[in-house]
């Protein structure tokens, strides 16, 4: 018997909301970084 997505729990959180959150939110504090990386060194 497989499991459909319905009933897929995502590890560590309770919803998947939550790893869309935290997924996000890393890439913009990359991107943050890399700007004032960049603006730093040019």
């Amino acid at each position: 018997m497989a499991i459909g997505p319905e009933e897929e729990k995502p590890p560590l959180f309770p919803t998947w909301g939550y790893w869309y959150v935290l997924v996000i939110a890393w890439l913009a504090l990359l991107i943050i970084l890399f700007y004032l990386f960049t603006k730093t060194y040019s």
